[in-house]
C-alpha cells in the first residue's frame, strides 16, 4: 500500500484507533496519545509495515497494542530503576454535576459498566473492546491480541458472562 493511500486510510481510522488506544492505556489519555503517535511514527517510518495479510485495522490496532505494550515495560523497568521516587496519578473523575436526571443515569450506567470491565481479566476486557467497540470479528480480535481463534472465543465468552455477573452484582448493590 502506498504511503499517501496507506496515510489516508489510517486517518479514516484515527476514532477508532483513539478508542483502542485508550483501552490498551488503561484509559490514561496521556499513555494512549503517546502510544497513538507512536504507532503512527513507525508507520511513516517504515519500522511497522502492512503487509496485507489481515485487514489494515486489524493490523494497526496490533501495532497500538504491541506499542502500548512496550510504553508499559519501559515505565515499569523505569520504576524499577528509581525505586524512591514518588509515583503521582491524577484519578479524580470528572465532575457531572449540572446534569439532568437521565444524563446522571447514563453517567453512572457507564461508571457501572467501566468499573465491572476493570474487574475483567485483561484479555477479557481486551476481546469485548475489539468486538463489541471496534465491531471487529473474534478472529480480528484473536489476531490483534496474538492469541488462537479458541483462547479469542474463551476469553469473550468468559468475558460476557463474567460482565454479566458482575454487573449484576453491582446493580444489587446500588
Amino acid at each position: 500500500m502506498e504511503g499517501e493511500v496507506l496515510a489516508r486510510e489510517l486517518a479514516s481510522l484515527h476514532a477508532a484507533s483513539w478508542g483502542w488506544a485508550l483501552a490498551c492505556c488503561g484509559r490514561d489519555a496521556s499513555a494512549a496519545a503517546d502510544a497513538l503517535q507512536q504507532a503512527y511514527s513507525k508507520v511513516l517510518e517504515g519500522k511497522a509495515r502492512f503487509g496485507g495479510q489481515a485487514a489494515l485495522k486489524t493490523w494497526f490496532f496490533s501495532v497500538i497494542r504491541l506499542t502500548a505494550m512496550e510504553q508499559r515495560r519501559a515505565i515499569v523497568r523505569w520504576l524499577r530503576r528509581a525505586p524512591d521516587r514518588e509515583q503521582q496519578a491524577d484519578d479524580a473523575p470528572a465532575s457531572s454535576s449540572g446534569k439532568p436526571d437521565r444524563g446522571l443515569e447514563r453517567a453512572e450506567a457507564a461508571a457501572r459498566l467501566s468499573r465491572a470491565l476493570a474487574r475483567l481479566a485483561p484479555r477479557q476486557r481486551e476481546v469485548l473492546h475489539l468486538v463489541f467497540y471496534e465491531e471487529l470479528s473474534i478472529a480480528d480480535a484473536a489476531t490483534i491480541m496474538g492469541v488462537s481463534i479458541g483462547s479469542a472465543r474463551q476469553h469473550y465468552d468468559r468475558g460476557k458472562k463474567n460482565l454479566k455477573d458482575l454487573l449484576g452484582d453491582d446493580l444489587r448493590t446500588s
